[in-house]
């Protein structure tokens, strides 16, 4: 059985997830972001009790069919940006088509009627949140950051950054102040 959760967006949450699945006694194959897969099918008795303790950490079991497609994107968007940068050179639209085996167009469609805003503003505004990020950890220099988050310029990485924060990256780095937006809420 498939559960399909909203607000996974790191490996704490997967942590949390499991701990909860395990405490309650379900036996689980796999937890992904978005996505946990049960070797048995839960009793609606313990699939309430589960909702509860996951609604207590923030996270929401989905059941409609195009919130589970809406999450899924934005997991597929949030691992590219944080655990496989490499692939952010791949065309984001064969990405999603390839992991989601559904159109694109219809995806598109459905996620920017859902979030009010595109796959690519989502994309847009996840990769400057993971720059603040890395700016906030002074290790590594602009140019670095933007050869991480596959920019393919400084300038390009600055441009961009500027015009979703209104700020140059130069600028918050001086700030020294947390002003990154939690994944959930982008």
């Amino acid at each position: 059985m498939n559960i399909y959760i909203k607000n996974m967006v790191c490996n704490r949450c997967k942590t949390v997830v499991k701990n909860e699945l395990e405490e309650l006694g379900i036996k689980i194959s796999r937890v992904e972001l978005g996505e946990v897969s049960t070797i048995e099918k839960i009793s609606d008795e313990d699939f309430e009790l589960l909702s509860e303790r996951l609604v207590q950490h923030g996270f929401e079991i989905l059941k409609d069919k195009d919130k589970k497609i809406i999450e899924k994107v934005k997991n597929i968007i949030v691992k590219l940006v944080y655990e496989d940068e490499s692939n952010l050179s791949e065309n984001l639209s064969d990405i999603i088509v390839k992991q989601l085996r559904q159109d694109y167009s219809m995806v598109s469609k459905l996620f920017s009627e859902t979030e009010g805003i595109t796959i690519e503003k989502y994309l847009i505004n996840l990769r400057v949140e993971r720059v603040k990020e890395l700016l906030m950890y002074d290790e590594l220099s602009l140019s670095q950051i933007a050869h991480k988050l596959n920019y393919s310029s400084t300038a390009y990485l600055s441009n961009q950054f500027k015009k979703v924060t209104g700020l140059s990256p130069s600028f918050f780095k001086k700030l020294k102040t947390t002003t990154r937006k939690p994944i959930d809420e982008i």
